[in-house]
């Protein structure tokens, strides 16, 4: 189940695969995919089961296919690392997914922007749309609301027999909305809402206010 909301009279849906799609400009937002990452810790050593470097595909081939987006921004941490075998997985991808690409560049993204040029997709330190920033870092900015990542948001909730469990969500301030980590091999950091924030938990496949 999705959820709609509605920022500066502009209509967003929140998707439980931590996407969002902004209707109006026919654009997905994504974050913290960190494609790359499981290559990267068995290459070390790490325990990961190899088929969990196509799951991340998988869930992108999803949400493209449920809203069909004119364009896809990526806001920031896209790849892991350096160049892994993941990187012509992602070529692939890429030569299969009709929408255009953009990137605004995250900490983690340290692969050559020619390597990304040469599949059409744009790189942007932010981007500014209207009256809505881009950014991977949280951000503030006067005059603009704010669409990023990097945090990777949770929320820590009790369930019916009183235990605390920790879900993903979208996280939104007043004036900033931090997207959840889109990777399903990254860990969450748990956030304390205010009063004034809004917090929509990710719960198997719904988005639900708490």
């Amino acid at each position: 189940m999705i959820q709609k909301i509605q920022i500066h009279k502009q209509e967003f849906v929140l998707h439980p695969l931590g996407g969002l799609f902004w209707e109006e400009k026919s654009l997905l937002l994504i974050s913290d995919v960190h494609l790359g990452k499981v290559s990267h810790f068995r290459k070390f050593g790490a325990a990961v089961p190899r088929k969990a470097i196509h799951k991340n595909f998988l869930l992108l081939d999803k949400i493209v296919a449920d809203f069909q987006p004119f364009q896809i921004c990526f806001l920031g941490d896209l790849f892991h690392s350096s160049l892994n075998k993941e990187w012509e997985l992602f070529e692939n991808w890429v030569a299969k997914t009709p929408a255009e690409m953009l990137l605004v560049a995250g900490n983690h993204d340290i692969i050559a922007p020619e390597k990304f040029e040469k599949l059409k997709i744009t790189i942007f330190p932010e981007l500014i749309i209207d009256s809505f920033l881009l950014t991977h870092h949280p951000e503030e900015r006067e005059g603009y609301f704010t669409f990023c990542g990097h945090i990777h948001p949770s929320i820590k909730l009790r369930d019916f027999g009183r235990e605390r469990i920790k879900l993903p969500c979208f996280f939104k301030s007043d004036n900033q909305m931090i997207l959840p980590a889109f990777g399903q091999f990254t860990g969450t950091y748990s956030l304390d809402p205010k009063d004034s924030d809004e917090v929509y938990a990710i719960v198997e496949d719904s988005v639900i206010k708490v």
